[in-house]
């Protein structure tokens, strides 16, 4: 059993070194498909040790009112049951599980997730579109050799990412909400395929690319490259028939007799073509549509299939973390600048928070990771005050939690929204009752170390002052000040501390 990296336990964040190999694993829950990727990261590069995928349809288990069935949660769950034995040897901090689009929509997931946490041992990560969309062009820019600047799309069971980049880099990101599942129940819902279906699925893509058309045909490419399992199929297909000019290239003539072909069969039932898996034909013609629409609305002639998609990306950008390449840190600097930071402040709180997680960090339990959570939230606490002074801490909060913020997950995003929330005032136990259980004592004890950090340099010091000596049990936090006989600025803000945590059920003693 994999050891739990939720917030609340301890462990080590992953140590990556070029010379030596890690052995690294993600786990990719697609809305159609579930797949297991375990690597060994050596030089930079991945040498995959096992790579599983199965279909799980999540998507086609979500019922008209947006829950998850439970036939479809139970196969889902029976998949990592098979998963489980290949993470046996995986250290914790280097598994990452990753949920996309049916996990984003299910009003129901965390009932899904609870449970297959609790049979992996290991956190469930979901990420926004705009993040899935990001990793999947790091795993595909891994996998070209070529430079240049590109336009990868990855059509999913729930969702389709497009995304132009250069390198490593991503120029522009978008997740739309069209998949080979979500259509294939919507446009062909008694399995009838005809011309007038497939049309009436094109077109619902074409209006979901409307909005990007525009902008991503100014930003221009050069190499249309296409990822993951509908691309892949149609790749397939297409040189089986000799209807390509090479393996692996998709050209728009071909891409037409295959669409002909899909509409001879009928029936989603009878869908049967060389090359094609019988586990993927039934939501293979909605998965063509969206490829159709795709060419018709950039006018592309040709699109090559490369391996390497979101898995692989997870992969790379969990190598980086933690690292002078850790994406999250340079998320949080651009967040400062749109906002306006005052930098110097944000450091000092930072410097403070530090120190004072180092005093009680193993007395609370607290793991380095966490310690990053502390900081990170020290130089976003002030960006509400870009909207108002007036309960700017809850600007933050909101900004935190609803902007896409590139390196973090969800739950992250979640953990750092509500770490600002209680920076100050009323400590906000009733909306930290949204938190996941098994993270809320170990998030109530970093806000504690930020509030305290705050009111330290209350007077926005040049530089952090001394940081007072603290010890930590449980539940109470000692402070030890030094010896005045007059009150001081400090000593009245922590008594109106003292104040607040009691009515929160904490407690804070002063010396």
């Amino acid at each position: 059993m994999l050891k739990d990296t939720s917030l609340a336990e301890p462990d080590a964040a992953p140590a990556v070194e070029s010379s030596q190999p890690t052995r690294l694993a993600a786990i990719d829950l697609g809305s159609n498909s579930f797949h297991l990727l375990v690597a060994n990261y050596v030089n930079e590069r991945l040498q995959v040790v096992a790579r599983l995928g199965e279909k799980v349809q999540l998507a086609a288990g979500l019922d008209d009112s947006g829950y998850l069935e439970e036939a479809a949660m139970q196969r889902a769950l029976e998949c990592l049951a098979r998963f489980a034995p290949f993470l046996s040897d995986i250290d914790a901090a280097n598994l990452r599980i990753v949920g996309t689009n049916a996990l984003r929509d299910a009003h129901n997931s965390q009932d899904f997730i609870d449970q297959a946490e609790a049979q992996l041992g290991h956190a469930i990560e979901i990420i926004a579109g705009r993040e899935e969309a990001r990793l999947i062009y790091l795993g595909a820019a891994h996998a070209l050799a070529e430079n240049g600047r590109r336009l990868i799309v990855d059509i999913g069971g729930g969702s389709t990412e497009l995304i132009i980049g250069e390198d490593f880099e991503p120029k522009a990101l978008e997740s739309l909400r069209m998949g080979c599942v979500t259509y294939t129940s919507r446009y062909f819902p008694d399995g009838e395929l005809s011309e007038k279906r497939m049309r009436r699925a094109e077109l619902a893509a074409l209006s979901e690319l409307a909005n990007i058309q525009r902008p991503y045909q100014k930003l221009g490419w050069v190499d249309p490259v296409g990822s993951s399992g509908t691309i892949k199929a149609a790749a397939s297909v297409l040189h089986a028939y000799g209807d390509t000019p090479q393996e692996g290239m998709i050209t728009r003539a071909g891409l037409k007799k295959l669409r002909e072909r899909l509409i001879k069969c009928k029936h989603l039932d009878k869908v049967a073509l060389d090359g094609l898996k019988e586990d993927r034909a039934r939501v293979f013609p909605a998965g063509i549509a969206i490829l159709s629409a795709i060419f018709e609305a950039f006018d592309l002639k040709e699109m090559r299939f490369a391996d390497g998609a979101l898995r692989e990306g997870v992969l790379f950008d969990m190598a980086g973390r933690n690292t002078a390449e850790d994406i999250r840190a340079s998320t949080l600097a651009n967040l400062q600048h749109i906002y306006d930071v005052d930098l110097r402040q944000a450091d000092n709180v930072a410097h403070t928070a530090r120190a004072l997680f180092e005093q009680v960090s193993r007395a609370w339990r607290l793991t380095p990771e966490q310690g990053h959570f502390l900081e990170w939230a020290c130089l976003v606490h002030e960006i509400g005050l870009a909207i108002s002074h007036s309960q700017f801490h809850r600007h933050g909060a909101y900004l935190l939690e609803h902007s896409d913020l590139a390196g973090f997950s969800r739950p992250e995003q979640q953990l750092l929204a509500q770490l600002v929330r209680a920076h100050r005032r009323k400590f906000p136990i009733k909306e930290w009752q949204s938190l996941p259980a098994a993270q809320r004592d170990a998030c109530t004890k970093l806000a504690r170390l930020l509030r305290l950090a705050v009111l330290l340099n209350h007077s926005r010091p040049e530089e952090p002052p001394a940081t007072p000596t603290i010890t930590a049990s449980e539940q109470t936090l000692t402070v030890t000040l030094p010896a005045s006989d007059e009150p001081t600025l400090l000593s009245t803000d922590l008594e109106q501390e003292q104040a607040a945590l009691q009515a929160a059920g904490f407690s804070l003693k002063l010396i």
